[in-house]
């Protein structure tokens, strides 16, 4: 068991409000500066640029987990993490397919750009990631869990995409092991205004679109290894685990 530094709610150069200056070797160097030992790349509606993060991540001794960040029919930003990476394609090519049928405007929300580990080009990516899947929250976590996923509801504090915006309320179910929350929060004052989430395990992130997003110490987890399963566990804080962020 041990600490370990983590940021899991980051974009890549793929995400139509990302910058280009999230390229792997960038983005990677500068975890490194932060300290921050773990990270998942959460693109909007797609996994393509994975593959790249995790080579360049496996290069630099850092650990990486791939994710997504879906928007529900209801545009809500539910987090989902993957330690399979062939059970994360196959949910990815599911969610691709629950997309709305709209193209992309590249010169109103930038260019969605797969690349390779070495950051050449691979292809644009036409369809429009910044809107929703078809599917409702509820068919969202299904699905998640149905191809061994965790699914962790994103900055449930914001104004907007939240579910807590969206929605009014947190719902019975589908009901979630963790709630994601902005990196700049007092959890202590939201808890205090939200006193039926007082139980609740928090992971807080930067939903870092550019570099200068990303900062240390965001979440500080104890934990055997870094993955989805671990991360229930301290959440649950089973065994000495759980998460911190002092």
């Amino acid at each position: 068991m041990r600490l370990i530094s983590a940021d899991l709610h980051i974009h890549s150069v793929l995400s139509p409000c990302g910058g280009l200056e999230m390229s792997p070797s960038a983005l990677v160097n500068r975890l490194q500066e932060l300290k921050i030992e773990w990270f998942a790349i959460t693109d909007h509606n797609i996994m393509a640029n994975c593959p790249a993060y995790e080579a360049a991540a496996r290069k630099a001794g850092l650990a990486f987990t791939w994710g997504v960040e879906i928007q529900t029919m209801e545009e809500i930003h539910l987090l989902a993490y993957f330690d399979d990476p062939d059970q994360a394609q196959a949910f990815d090519a599911e969610l691709y397919d629950s997309l709305l049928p709209l193209q992309n405007d590249p010169d109103f929300f930038g260019d969605q750009v797969i690349i390779d580990e070495n950051e050449n080009i691979l292809r644009v990516e036409s369809r429009a990631l910044i809107n929703s899947s078809m599917w409702d929250i509820a068919t969202a976590t299904e699905k998640v869990l149905a191809f061994g996923g965790l699914a962790v509801p994103a900055h449930v504090d914001a104004q907007v995409n939240s579910i807590l915006s969206q929605l009014g309320f947190l719902p019975e179910y589908p009901e979630f092991p963790i709630l994601g929350i902005t990196a700049g929060l007092n959890l202590a004052d939201f808890r205090a205004e939200h006193p039926e989430m007082e139980r609740k395990a928090f992971l807080r992130a930067s939903d870092a679109h550019y570099l200068a997003d990303l900062r240390p110490g965001i979440c500080m987890l104890r934990i055997e290894q870094a993955s989805a399963k671990e991360l229930i566990l301290a959440a649950q804080e089973t065994d000495g685990r759980y998460i911190d962020f002092t």
